[in-house]
């Protein structure tokens, strides 16, 4: 069963929404954010059908959304950190029409390695979606790392 952004969600079973959510409390330097649910932080990520609708095929990204998409690869950096212990860092190289690639390098190893389309309708149909799509690509960087961890630990 797909949840929606009012529907009750577990956000702690999912290490990278954890994550995701520290790194929102963190960017919140004035405290505007103290008063919101992690729901409520998170909702920014959730597009439902009728919204993407509403969203143009073609289009250039804004600040926020391009911030969005950062937040959430530093977050998928992250939860692999934890995993690892091997420091990740990401890169981004985005054009101004919303394409571009996304990599999360641990020592001389690409963990992750993203192509960006369509950044400027960045989102996922529910938190749950949000939450498989981040588990999954630490997963993936965390098998990485520990795969090729010679490489990982170089440098």
């Amino acid at each position: 069963m797909e949840t929606t952004v009012m529907e009750k969600f577990d956000l702690k079973s999912s290490a990278f929404l954890v994550e995701l959510i520290n790194q929102w409390r963190a960017q919140d330097s004035f405290g505007a954010w103290e008063g919101k649910s992690d729901e409520e932080l998170l909702e920014a990520y959730v597009i439902d059908k009728e919204k993407r609708k509403e969203i143009p095929i073609i289009g250039d990204p804004d600040p926020e959304t391009l911030w969005r998409l950062e937040l959430f690869y530093n977050a998928v950096g992250l939860a692999i950190e934890r995993q690892t212990k091997v420091m990740v860092t990401p890169m981004m190289k985005m054009s101004h029409e919303g394409f571009g690639r996304m990599v999360l390098l641990a020592g001389r190893l690409v963990a992750v390695n993203k192509q960006l389309r369509d950044v400027h309708r960045f989102g996922f149909l529910s938190l749950q979606k949000l939450a498989e799509e981040g588990d999954k690509f630490v997963s993936g960087g965390v098998e990485m790392v520990t795969k090729y961890s010679e490489v990982a630990n170089y440098g």
